[in-house]
């Protein structure tokens, strides 16, 4: 009798200890969310501490979730683990309004940094258009939209209608004036005379503030406005009185640029040149990556300078700047590796954790169930102890040769994945780029399609074709042994990359070729393979293998 009432206070304390790790989690979780909004990088490292596979309340573990990717927002950079916003975004769906608005935003901004940009605007439109809703509460959801499709080429319009709704409905004077910079970015690239008018406001907004830093960057602004609308002569005068008050100032190579760039519409080729003279000089002093990004721009100007007193057009300078940007593709390759790399080690810890704390789970079980059994049964207890003892180490044998199983299944799929990883190694940051419509990826894109050389190729082609052998049953190897001498090698690797599910648009950027090319390229090959028209060919090819 006396044992039992040692099991029973130990089934007590096990349940009263996990009851207090739960709240005591809690606590930390309250403590960061105050943190968010001031410190968010004080908030992470805190959350840091805490292992979301010990979360076993569900309210526990939907806050941890919900605050840490809030931090994360805070500190401007998404993270892996912000996929689990979704959990909070359903659980607090009814219960609470404010935070599952804003866990859905935090969603929405997770979707697009993982470039699913149409369903993270779905998404914040749906949370936007919520009726009976406080206006308080659509100021996040809106305020990311606008913040995200100005990012997003092509959503100006909608933009436009998200920030007049936040001047309209947020007070807060503290972001009126960041809606009407948002406002003017919106209508640079719809209508140029209402962006003047804007950017004139804010002028006026900081000259009255006496705020020389925002009036100085307005200013700049209007330059480019001003520049547009053929108004040349008000840009030169605007750009020379920028030179003559602040003849030192951090963007001085692009105001003569922007002077450089009037004078020649205004038909002073001579005058136009030795301003972009001087915007050279300017930016010799400038950081390597500013440069290239100057010089994306400057030698347009050179080159059509040179076009008019030569008469000949050259790629050299553009190919210098193509050259960064493959080497700046390389190192977000080589960080993409490693963040695939870390991401795998944090999930194996995740399973590992889980697997404890599972097992921490049952024994508290276990316990709770033995202890009420006994104290309902004792004599039952005893007389049936060593048979729960027997079936406890059949249990035992049973769940070892499951998880052997389980181990060498595991092990096929990680031979497998390898291959995977091996192709995404390959390809995968130039899908990435394709399918992510922002303005820099859109100038890198053209960049890479203006390539006008042999020797361009992105991928290593030869560990391409071994990895689709590999993945697709030997699929190249059949393809060149029964078509080679009728295929060129660039349509043997369009139809390579078809076969691994690239679009039109993603082949002409791996093999360095304009869309219209591998438009061509594809009617050739139907013509040489006889495939029909309307069919696919890959499924024809592959429909020709079997027969």
């Amino acid at each position: 009798m006396r044992k039992l009432h040692w099991i029973f206070i130990m089934a007590i304390i096990c349940v009263f200890a996990c009851s207090r790790s739960q709240s005591h989690f809690n606590e930390v979780i309250d403590r960061a969310e105050a943190l968010i909004d001031e410190n968010p990088d004080s908030a992470t490292a805190m959350l840091e501490a805490i292992e979301p596979n010990e979360l076993t309340i569900d309210s526990i573990k939907a806050k941890y979730h919900y605050v840490i990717a809030s931090a994360h927002n805070g500190q401007g950079h998404p993270n892996l683990s912000d996929s689990l916003i979704r959990h909070s975004f359903d659980f607090y769906k009814g219960k609470d309004l404010k935070r599952h608005i804003r866990s859905g935003t935090l969603l929405a901004t997770y979707k697009y940094w993982v470039g699913d940009n149409q369903g993270a605007f779905s998404l914040l439109d749906s949370l936007s258009s919520l009726k009976n809703v406080p206006d308080s509460l659509l100021v996040f959801p809106l305020r990311k939209s606008v913040y995200l499709g100005l990012r997003d080429y092509g959503t100006h319009h909608k933009s436009q209608q998200s920030t007049k709704r936040l001047l309209a409905i947020d007070k807060d004077s503290a972001w009126q004036e960041q809606y009407k910079a948002w406002l003017y970015i919106s209508y640079l690239y719809t209508n140029i005379d209402s962006a003047l008018i804007v950017i004139d406001e804010l002028i006026d907004k900081a000259t009255a503030e006496e705020a020389p830093l925002a009036r100085f960057s307005y200013e700049y602004e209007k330059i480019g406005v001003l520049e547009e609308l053929g108004r040349y002569s008000e840009c030169i005068n605007l750009a020379d009185r920028f030179l003559t008050q602040a003849p030192e100032n951090s963007v001085q190579h692009y105001i003569h640029m922007w002077k450089s760039l009037a004078l020649l519409n205004m038909g002073q080729r001579n005058e136009a040149l030795r301003e972009l003279a001087k915007a050279d000089s300017c930016a010799v002093a400038i950081s390597e990556n500013e440069k290239n990004y100057y010089n994306s721009f400057a030698y347009i100007l050179n080159t059509f300078f040179d076009y008019q007193k030569t008469g000949k057009i050259s790629l050299i300078n553009m190919a210098q700047i193509n050259n960064a940007q493959k080497n700046n593709i390389l190192r977000t390759q080589a960080i993409q590796r490693e963040a695939e790399k870390s991401a795998l080690e944090i999930e194996n810890k995740r399973l590992l954790l889980k697997a404890r704390s599972e097992r921490q789970t049952a024994i508290i079980i276990i316990v709770i169930l033995t202890t009420l059994l006994i104290s309902g049964a004792l004599l039952w207890y005893a007389l049936n102890k060593k048979r729960k003892a027997l079936e406890a180490a059949e249990q035992a044998e049973t769940l070892q040769k499951l998880v052997d199983e389980l181990n060498a299944a595991e092990a096929n799929v990680a031979q497998n994945e390898t291959l995977r990883r091996a192709m995404l190694q390959q390809l995968g940051i130039i899908k990435m780029v394709a399918e992510t419509p922002t303005e820099q990826n859109r100038e890198m894109l053209r960049k890479i399609s203006s390539i006008d050389s042999k020797d361009t190729s992105l991928v290593n082609w030869s560990n391409v074709y071994d990895i689709i052998d590999n993945l697709y049953s030997g699929f190249y190897s059949h393809l060149h042994k029964t078509y080679g001498d009728i295929l060129t090698e660039k349509e043997e690797q369009i139809i390579v990359l078809m076969m691994a599910g690239f679009s039109t648009k993603e082949i002409s950027v791996i093999s360095s070729q304009t869309t219209a090319s591998i438009y061509v390229r594809k009617s050739a090959i139907r013509k040489k393979l006889g495939v029909p028209e309307k069919e696919d060919i890959v499924a024809f090819l592959r429909q020709k293998a079997v027969d």
